[in-house]
């Protein structure tokens, strides 16, 4: 099979959100030893105590987790959850030679930003099916089967490994210590809410009501350039005493502006009625889980 833009196209996003994940550890979390979640989070427990690189551990420790991932949630997931860890490594990798102090001086700010683009970076590899491994795995394992937002189960594991810095971070007085886990769950809830927001965001959908005079021209667009389906309802204006078809459509909100130009084009007169909807499940959208 050819490898097209179409198969291409996700795995630059996830890079993106790579990029963004390894930044944020690597630039504002480490050089202020504050311990993070998952097996990142594990990783800087491994640097502060051995001084054993971050990147390396984080492959090491997710390897044994993508047998897992691979037998449940299939190979495809298999496939970029790979790819997702072998590029988070490197990036780490490379990035803790780069960087070598914060690039934020202020600890609670970089505590902030650390945890805003970690979540941002999960959330962007999370919305094309990967993963960067670790604790994100059991999270979407979690999420296939159950209406669980991957962010509030990520939070539930991560407590653990952030809590347990007070016993690796023996060079700190005990009052530091605390205060590092203290920030350490503040970067983990950032963390997760970013996560939530980037995963809401992609998947909010919207409802149209279209009155238009040349609706059968709206609706062969609407099918054949959005991939959506369109309902023809039948209608009476009570004012006109006129009948009228009205179409009903979902889209994902991304998706509006497309459908706005298209209408634009065909009727400009067109009265459109927009609403935001709380979940569409179904083909194209989401799939209900028990």
């Amino acid at each position: 099979m050819a490898i097209t833009g179409k198969h291409v196209k996700p795995y630059i996003i996830m890079t993106l959100g790579l990029c963004l994940y390894a930044l944020a550890w690597i630039g504002f979390i480490i050089p202020h030893k504050i311990t993070g979640g998952g097996v990142s989070g594990v990783g800087a427990l491994v640097f502060y105590a051995t001084g054993f690189p971050v990147g390396y551990t984080y492959f090491l420790v997710n390897l044994a987790l993508l047998a897992l991932a691979i037998k449940i949630l299939g190979a495809n997931f298999g496939i970029k959850t790979i790819y997702g860890v072998a590029v988070a490594s490197l990036l780490m990798s490379v990035l803790q030679h780069l960087i070598t102090n914060p690039l934020v001086d202020d600890r609670f700010m970089s505590t902030i930003l650390g945890g805003a683009l970690a979540g941002a970076g999960l959330g962007i590899c999370f919305s094309q099916g990967g993963s960067t491994g670790g604790t994100d795995i059991i999270a979407m394992i979690i999420n296939k089967y159950r209406n669980i937002s991957p962010g509030r189960v990520i939070l539930f594991l991560d407590v653990f490994i952030i809590g347990s810095s007070y016993l690796v971070l023996l060079d700190l007085d005990p009052a530091h210590r605390v205060e590092t886990i203290v920030y350490g769950y503040v970067a983990m809830a950032i963390t997760s809410y970013t996560l939530d927001a980037v995963l809401s965001g992609s998947r909010q959908s919207v409802q149209m009501f279209i009155f238009s005079k040349h609706h059968e021209a709206i609706a062969n667009r609407i099918t054949h350039e959005l991939n959506r389906g369109v309902t023809v309802i039948d209608g009476k204006g009570w004012y006109s005493q006129d009948s009228q078809k009205v179409l009903l459509t979902l889209v994902r909100k991304h998706e509006a502006s497309n459908l706005y130009r298209i209408i634009k084009e065909l009727d400009s007169e067109a009265f459109i009625s927009v609403s935001s909807v709380m979940g569409v499940y179904g083909k194209g959208f989401d799939t209900i889980k028990r």
